[in-house]
């Protein structure tokens, strides 16, 4: 056996030229089989890895407004971001252990020769589940520049419902 023979390129009288191509990338079907299935990934990878919510007027998809949620011993604090809304554009609700934040983001201007925009306006709500009980009589909801804090205080029972797990080496 030559060292030839070990060489793609010295086969079949070396007559052909080394490519960085598989053979399967060269055949034009498949390879726009697989740029197409890349769009529809790069399309719905902005949905967060679900296709986004048909249950509300909702025009930002599901996870409009961003939130943090902390949760501790005593309370839960809440805090979303709605840049660009003012206090009287939300609505905050405490119904069956489920936090409600409803709002609407209003065009400022009704400008028809707009050519793009990045910008969401539109109707929001988005649920949490609290998955404990609080004093619903001491929610405390506060808006500054742009973000929203609700604080929910859990109740006695809640917080004497936590136990501590030892863990074992």
């Amino acid at each position: 056996m030559s060292v030839r023979d070990l060489l793609p390129w010295g086969r079949n009288n070396g007559n052909q030229v080394p490519s960085l191509l598989r053979d399967d990338e060269r055949d034009p079907f498949l390879s726009l089989h697989r740029e197409v299935n890349r769009l529809f990934d790069d399309v719905f990878r902005g949905f967060g890895a679900s296709l986004p919510s048909l249950r509300g007027a909702s025009s930002f998809g599901a996870g409009w407004p961003s939130v943090e949620i902390s949760d501790t011993d005593k309370q839960i604090k809440v805090t979303a971001e709605v840049p660009g809304l003012e206090e009287k554009d939300i609505e905050v609700f405490l119904n069956d252990g489920v936090l409600t934040l409803k709002g609407e983001k209003r065009s400022e201007t009704e400008d028809k020769e707009k050519q793009f925009s990045e910008r969401y306006y539109g109707r929001f709500e988005r649920r949490i589940p609290l998955g404990t009980e609080v004093e619903e009589d001491q929610v405390d909801a506060t808006f500054k520049n742009g973000v929203l804090t609700v604080t929910l205080p859990k109740t006695e029972k809640a917080q004497s419902q936590v136990k501590r797990i030892a863990i074992k080496s």
